[in-house]
């Protein structure tokens, strides 16, 4: 693996503990090779030390000197002056005729680029002009992938022009595109909960669900992202990519196998049938959270950021109502949210059903009778819980709600890998069905564009929201319109 912007935030945080965990759970090769390309006067022995630290620090496994002997025994570094470094394509060249040499890698490589998406072009032609990136036209040949995380584009014409441009260099199969929430348990358990369970599926339809909330909240603030986050926000930076996947996901058909075809050739009919409203105002809402008090901590609002324009109308919530016309769905609204310095961490798929006919139990209030629902907790304490309507002890019939809770945590001893780990594997198994195509990715910017579009011809900012709400009161008003309200997690 060659990685790009090895030295960068998400590579020390989460993809270098990840090869480590692959490696400690005896999932990498013996001559499994990482090597770094960045900027950084490092050479191989600097680099395996801050490896090393950041696996001390992020490994989810615990440390084992001798696996760590091992991984470290193919780190390698190339520096670059930057990613139009003509020499510095060919020391790596020279590195990986080296490590095939030394190590048996095969000629197999995965360039993983975790580096900004203006940046994903010119290294794809670079590996192709220096003679390092091939495409793959047989399964005897070694293989030749990229890695590409998000966002993908920043609008549905830079996503296609980015994807013409990556696919010149590789064989669209050989094109991963990371969207780490597809590589979560809860996610994929999503498909055995609707196709693995007779409960779920024949009522799984608009005949029985009223709605569906998907919700990712985050209770932090910018964190020193704001190079990256200005200009992009909460609808480019998660729900055009994570929260439309969680839709495909549960509205899609069943597949007639986990073949990647099969698996994206449904969420893309999915994402084909998604239906912008007409009138884009009252279908969205957008803010942006003020200072004030959290948890009992004073936090600084969103424009008082280090490093932003106190001017900028860049959204850090963003929620929208969304249908999807087909015979399964037709009426039945989906209603998407996320933002930061929200109330709680969490991302959750809420199907909420349709209240049951109120005959019996005339007296009871409709709030606590009918509405049944089942949560899907992604994150944190995954697992899933179905609301249902339970008699309450002693005389007379009141009804109340009640709980029943699967948790994969007292549910299961095996323990569930972090995501990257199952992505980073997938990859070089060569395994596809947990990585959007580019259709997908094309699809997604289709139903947001409209929104962003319009969102950027107005004069005034966003609406503001305090830290540790739950967002814009325009927000609730998308609900409310419709005579219904966000859960609170």
């Amino acid at each position: 693996m060659v990685m790009f912007g090895v030295t960068g935030d998400l590579a020390r945080k989460k993809l270098l503990p990840a090869l480590y965990d692959l490696a400690n759970r005896g999932r990498l090769p013996a001559s499994f090779s990482l090597v770094g390309f960045g900027r950084r006067d490092w050479n191989n022995e600097e680099f395996a030390e801050q490896v090393k630290g950041h696996v001390r620090k992020g490994a989810r496994t615990d440390f084992d000197e001798g696996v760590w002997q091992r991984l470290a025994a193919g780190l390698r570094f190339v520096q670059a002056e930057g990613f139009e470094d003509d020499a510095a394509y060919q020391r790596l060249g020279q590195e990986l005729v080296d490590l095939q040499d030394q190590r048996g890698t095969g000629g197999n490589h995965a360039f993983y680029l975790s580096i900004p998406p203006n940046s994903f072009e010119t290294v794809s032609q670079k590996l192709s002009t220096h003679g390092l990136a091939r495409r793959t036209t047989s399964g005897a040949d070694p293989w030749s992938r990229v890695i590409i995380e998000k966002p993908f584009g920043h609008d549905e014409a830079s996503a296609h022009e980015l994807n013409h441009a990556v696919e010149r260099v590789f064989a669209s199969n050989d094109v991963f595109r990371i969207d780490h929430y597809l590589g979560k348990e809860t996610v994929q358990n999503l498909l055995a909960l609707r196709f693995a369970n007779r409960l779920f599926e024949p009522l799984w339809n608009n005949q029985h669900i009223d709605h569906v909330q998907i919700t990712m909240a985050e209770d932090i603030g910018i964190e020193g992202r704001a190079s990256y986050y200005d200009g992009v926000g909460a609808a480019r930076d998660v729900v055009q990519n994570h929260l439309l996947q969680l839709l495909a996901i549960t509205a899609m058909e069943e597949p007639i196998s986990f073949d990647a075809d099969h698996l994206r050739r449904e969420k893309e009919k999915v994402l084909e049938a998604v239906q912008v409203p007409s009138d884009l105002a009252s279908a969205s809402a957008r803010g942006q959270y003020t200072s004030g008090n959290q948890e009992g901590q004073e936090v600084v609002g969103f424009l008082e950021e280090e490093g932003f324009d106190p001017t900028s109308t860049t959204e850090t919530y963003a929620a929208f109502t969304l249908g999807i016309r087909t015979r399964r769905w037709d009426g039945v609204p989906f209603y998407l949210r996320s933002g930061k310095r929200l109330g709680k961490r969490v991302t959750e798929i809420v199907v909420t059903f349709k209240h049951a006919p109120n005959l019996l139990f005339s007296e009871a209030d409709e709030d606590e009778f009918g509405q049944n629902a089942l949560i899907i907790r992604i994150q944190p304490n995954e697992g899933a819980t179905l609301r249902l309507a339970s008699k309450v002890p002693g005389t007379g019939m009141q009804i109340r709600g009640v709980d029943m809770d699967f948790s994969y945590g007292r549910s299961f001893t095996e323990e569930s890998p972090e995501a990257y780990e199952r992505l980073i594997l997938d990859v070089m198994l060569g395994e596809p069905p947990l990585f959007p195509r580019h259709r997908e990715v094309e699809l997604s910017w289709r139903i947001l564009d409209p929104f962003i579009t319009r969102w950027e011809s107005l004069e005034e900012q966003p609406e503001p929201y305090a830290p540790g709400s739950w967002g814009p009161e325009s927000a609730h008003e998308l609900l409310a319109r419709d005579g219904r309200a966000w859960r609170v997690p």
